[in-house]
């Protein structure tokens, strides 16, 4: 999914708890600015509009998730690079601990927030809790990038498209699928969606 100005390293870094991933447009026109990108370049490289684009920067649009890693893998780092964390992480234990309320966290203007479970003690691997507000989505357009994926139904509906078949799931269900399969997802029901996610080799 997204603003650690720090890239997943466990530093301080502001809050995403506001309105359209608040910080989120000033992450990304500070490393396109770093990287010495304008913003036409970035639009070609990223593939999406210089409208939207521009947007996004001003914090007038989110990007979808779709668009936030096209984005990120134009400007050459992981989705990861913009989780905020709620407070500074410093503690021994959060070399291995995750508490509940520290939670590094990325939202989305469709609705869907990722929380990352994982420290950086692992490498390999990713594990994510997804939330999904009734009618969220990934958004539009399928994408796909290298690895594989599974995950597992906690609460709620959860439509999942992997190429051209979509399924519906239940609280309870699992999938698993590569991840190099176009694939997109949404909440189609009325109430919130959870969904717990394992991803190799990591995509945040």
């Amino acid at each position: 999914m997204v603003e650690k100005v720090v890239k997943l390293d466990g530093k301080s870094a502001a809050n995403m708890d506001g309105a359209k991933g608040d910080r989120i447009g000033e992450d990304i026109r500070r490393l396109r600015k770093a990287r010495k990108m304008t913003l036409n370049e970035l639009s070609d490289k990223a593939g999406i509009s210089v409208g939207y684009l521009s947007q996004i920067e001003r914090n007038i649009s989110s990007p979808t998730v779709k668009a936030m890693f096209d984005i990120s893998h134009a400007l050459g780092v992981n989705v990861g690079w913009f989780f905020h964390s709620n407070e500074d992480q410093q503690q021994e234990e959060s070399r291995y601990i995750v508490r509940s309320d520290k939670r590094l966290k990325l939202r989305f203007e469709s609705g869907i927030t990722d929380y990352l479970l994982n420290t950086k003690a692992v490498g390999d691997l990713e594990v994510l809790l997804s939330t999904f507000a009734p009618g969220s989505s990934s958004g539009e357009e399928a994408y796909q990038h290298e690895g594989e994926e599974c995950g597992i139904i906690l609460a709620g509906k959860f439509e999942l498209w992997i190429e051209e078949k979509s399924y519906l799931l239940n609280e309870g269900d699992s999938f698993s699928f590569p991840s190099t399969l176009k694939h997109s997802y949404r909440n189609p029901g009325d109430t919130e969606t959870k969904v717990m996610w394992c991803i190799t080799p990591p995509t945040y």
